[in-house]
């Protein structure tokens, strides 16, 4: 199974790119599981299960760093996605930390920047983009293409990968990450992050990089619970 973790500051277009990535997906044969990640609302999930009747699920963070949370979870939600026969597993995250990121090693990892957001947001948002394996920028129809060219030049100082420019609404050059998709490899077991966190007081931001709650101490939660402290 592939796994696909798309970050990208909120109000991008995440949601947008990853539902036209889907419907092509789905339109080629695949079976895909769609997981969003978020604080403590989120209707994608309901969406996605709705307009294309794949296996979706929404788990929130709630008390928890949201980057944090996604490492305490994602062992789980794998699994879940491969119980659902899923060949091609999506996550969807507003990693709002901006010192974290969510990708994993043998992960394909999309970072979703909104050129509208300002030409330095790529100087602004470190591992998310840095650590990705391709950039997708979106609302491209909004600015004039002198606007385009430098915001480009911008991101690539920043993170030399691909950049991929599109107009998800209608969907422009959908097929370039389509085809971005279909190249990335199977997810392997253990998975561990791409980055390292930063430092602080918790067993992940404490460098430990193990993917699955049951790895880490403090307060921790699965898929399926509330936050719980583990430890003595």
């Amino acid at each position: 199974m592939k796994l696909i973790i798309c970050a990208g500051p909120p109000t991008c277009g995440k949601t947008t790119v990853l539902k036209q990535v889907t419907n092509k997906l789905l339109a080629q044969g695949r079976r895909v599981a769609y997981l969003k990640e978020d604080v403590q609302f989120a209707e994608e999930a309901t969406m996605f299960s709705e307009e294309f009747g794949i296996p979706s699920k929404a788990a929130y963070s709630g008390e928890i760093c949201p980057d944090h949370s996604h490492v305490l979870i994602l062992k789980e939600a794998v699994e879940w996605a491969e119980k659902n026969q899923a060949d091609i597993f999506i996550v969807e995250t507003a990693g709002l930390c901006l010192r974290c990121a969510p990708y994993v090693e043998g992960g394909f990892a999309i970072c979703v920047l909104e050129v509208t957001s300002g030409m330095n947001l790529p100087r602004k948002i470190g591992p998310m983009l840095t650590l990705a394996d391709i950039a997708v920028v979106t609302k491209i129809d909004l600015v004039s293409q002198a606007e385009r060219e430098v915001f480009r030049m911008n991101l690539t100082e920043v993170a030399p990968i691909p950049v991929i420019e599109t107009d998800a609404l209608h969907g422009i050059n959908i097929d370039r990450i389509v085809r971005e998709v279909e190249k990335s490899p199977e997810i392997k077991q253990p998975m561990v992050l791409r980055g390292n966190p930063p430092l602080a007081v918790c067993t992940i931001c404490a460098g430990k990089k193990e993917i699955g709650w049951e790895n880490h101490f403090g307060v921790v939660r699965t898929l399926e619970s509330d936050p719980f402290y583990q430890g003595e």
